[in-house]
């Protein structure tokens, strides 16, 4: 399948099945989150895998939209890893911690749905709480979960999925 058909094909899934997702795979979509391009190639993404009974109980403390999902990987950076710009009037201390990691979030996504494992992009939580109960250092900054599975019987893209605006409100020519 071509990239762009992959794209449109790919849905927040919400109906997991608890069949484990073999090795194999998730190592490949841990790659694919490991050679995203980041600012001047820092590299501050991080991943923590969420698979043990524990850690999963843990993640429905910190959230209710698990889905049960049966893996996760929770998605941070190392905010002493980010690339940082002084004298932004707008950002006044930018740093590229959160689209490093959403790219790294983003290509695993694709990559996932290119082996035919299903995710969903989870962002409901509070970021101190979830460092707190996974007893992360506090350098890392907690961006997003992505819930990692294959769907059920019930699965089924949400109607929103197929709601897109034309092209013409997304581009304008300066």
């Amino acid at each position: 399948m071509d990239f762009l058909s992959l794209a449109k094909n790919r849905y927040s899934e919400r109906y997991f099945d608890s069949k484990i997702i073999e090795q194999e795979k998730i190592d490949r979509i841990l790659e694919a989150g490991r050679v995203v391009p980041t600012a001047c190639n820092y590299q501050p993404q991080r991943f923590y895998l969420i698979r043990s009974d524990e850690a999963l109980r843990k993640v429905k403390t910190v959230t209710n939209f698990h889905y049960n999902a049966p893996m996760m990987i929770l998605v941070c950076y190392d905010i002493n890893e980010v690339w940082t710009m002084k004298g932004d009037r707008y950002y006044e201390s930018y740093n590229s911690g959160e689209q490093d990691a959403s790219i790294a979030a983003t290509t695993m996504m694709y990559e996932a749905e290119e082996l035919g494992v299903h995710t969903i992009w989870i962002r409901g939580f509070d970021s101190k709480t979830v460092v707190d109960t996974f007893n992360l250092p506090k350098n890392m900054i907690p961006v997003m979960l992505l819930g990692l599975g294959y769907p059920n019987e019930r699965a089924k893209a949400n109607a929103w999925h197929y709601k897109r605006n034309p092209i013409e409100s997304f581009v304008e020519e300066l």
